[in-house]
């Protein structure tokens, strides 16, 4: 089992990385850098919640009102404000905002790669560990649901699947973590896949290749 200590070491080496070479983006559907249609700046928070039998990741389920992604699984988060001063402010406050989490309740350890999404937004997911406990009270307009997966099933590579996604004309690759009767997949599963890469590091197990995976 990977510990809190070394999600926290591996974090520390990637951003001392990312310090000497630079950003890696991720870009799954090999989105143009076209200026004209500008991405928009955004960040979500990947919360580790630390309880003293296990850590678990925080989760919410996205309401059909919304104009993006309407009833995915997602992290909490959203697009940059002007008066935000960085991903990890605006990370902290849409989490406040959506889940009700106050900023006191978490401690940012670090962030992963760049993901740039087809709906044209930049997100950079900032990990923070929660500290129970606290109170959840979600925006009822944003979210349908909160629910958190135990971290031991998310850092297991057999429980990563790939499926072959369509939308009109394309079609690409996407992740798939299914827990419980929740589908965790596309750009969610997709930053927790490269999470658990850089924690996981050369021990990472590929993703297996399925044709529609049932929900378990």
């Amino acid at each position: 089992m990977v510990s809190i200590e070394d999600i926290e070491a591996r974090l520390r080496d990637h951003d001392s990385l990312r310090a000497t070479q630079g950003d890696h983006v991720l870009n799954p559907h090999n989105l143009p850098d076209d200026t004209s249609q500008a991405f928009k700046p955004a960040a979500v928070l990947l919360p580790i919640v630390s309880y003293p039998d296990g850590p678990t990741v925080l989760f919410t389920k996205r309401t059909d009102k919304l104009d993006h992604h309407p009833g995915q699984v997602s992290f909490p988060g959203g697009h940059a404000n002007i008066g935000d001063k960085s991903p990890i402010e605006t990370a902290l406050r849409e989490t406040e905002e959506e889940v009700g989490i106050h900023h006191r309740h978490i401690r940012t350890i670090g962030r992963i790669d760049t993901y740039l999404t087809s709906s044209r937004f930049s997100i950079i997911p900032i990990v923070g560990l929660l500290a129970p406990p606290f109170d959840i009270d979600p925006d009822p307009v944003e979210v349908a649901e909160v629910f958190e997966v135990p971290l031991t099933f998310l850092l297991d590579g057999e429980n990563h699947w790939k499926t072959l996604y369509h939308k009109h004309d394309k079609s690409w690759e996407t992740y798939e973590m299914p827990y419980n009767g929740y589908r965790i997949w596309g750009v969610t599963a997709g930053m927790f896949r490269n999470f658990y890469e850089i924690v996981v590091g050369n021990r990472a197990i590929p993703a297996r290749m399925v044709n529609a995976p049932p929900l378990l």
